[in-house]
């Protein structure tokens, strides 16, 4: 499993708007606490986008920061079919600013997907592989960096409130030090202070936006062996990131 391919995301919409400062409630949509999300679910992504206008209303509506429910695993808007989602949950960070399917996400739609954590796998021999639950080890929120994009579906009248289908993608990066003993990539993780110029629209220059990923590695993550209920999409609940074990070797 070459990718980040599973989290956490436990927290209630309305600590996320606090947590996030989101200035516009996107969605009237309460997802319920998920300790195993998987690609294609619904997921929380904060973004920064210009509020819808008010019929009559005069200007330009400025961009605000937003709290909005999407579909993990983007599909991009030239694609025939959104089934292309399920292959497209990561995004490499070498290839954000030249591959087609995330260049101009890249430029104009960026966001952050909250987390609790996120889990890898460990390959202990040729046939048996252990998960791991990474996360700040302060209980504190973890901003993953991401990509969202709009897709019409053709085939859905224009009034149909389905017609649009709005997802997004996790951007990853080389695990290095402890945590790439557990898996060779991990989510690049934004943090607070880079927030507001991750969001910002206008910020479209890809040198300048690459910039704002290259964070180092963050620090204050703890990992954890977990048990294998996880590796199966239809287990859920906190038990999922509970150390296997008390005395559980930590990274």
């Amino acid at each position: 499993m070459g990718m980040c391919g599973r989290y956490a995301s436990a927290r209630k919409r309305q600590e996320l708007i606090e947590e996030f400062e989101v200035g516009l409630d996107g969605t009237s949509e309460e997802l319920y606490a998920d300790y195993n999300v998987a690609p294609t679910k619904k997921v929380y992504a904060v973004l920064t986008r210009p509020e819808e206008p008010e019929a009559g209303g005069e200007g330009e509506p400025e961009p605000t920061r937003q709290l909005r429910v999407l579909k993990w695993g983007l599909v991009p808007s030239w694609a025939k079919d959104p089934s292309i989602g399920s292959r497209m949950i990561n995004a490499r960070v070498e290839t954000l600013a030249e591959k087609p399917a995330f260049r101009k996400a890249f430029a104009r739609r960026r966001c952050l997907l909250p987390a609790d954590g996120y889990y890898e796998w460990y390959r202990a021999d040729k046939k048996n592989k252990q998960p791991y639950f990474i996360h700040p080890s302060d209980g504190g929120v973890m901003a993953m960096a991401g990509l969202y994009e709009f897709w019409k579906d053709p085939t859905r009248a224009d009034d149909d409130p389905m017609k649009w289908l709005i997802s997004c993608t996790v951007i990853t990066t080389t695990a290095e030090d402890a945590l790439g003993h557990i898996h060779d990539r991990m989510p690049v993780i934004i943090g607070r202070d880079r927030w507001a110029d991750w969001l910002d629209p206008g910020r479209t220059e890809p040198g300048k936006v690459l910039d704002l990923l290259d964070t180092g590695l963050p620090s204050g993550l703890a990992a954890y062996p977990v048990s294998s209920e996880v590796n199966s999409v239809r287990n859920n609940g906190p038990q999922l990131i509970e150390p296997e074990s008390p005395e559980a070797a930590l990274f």
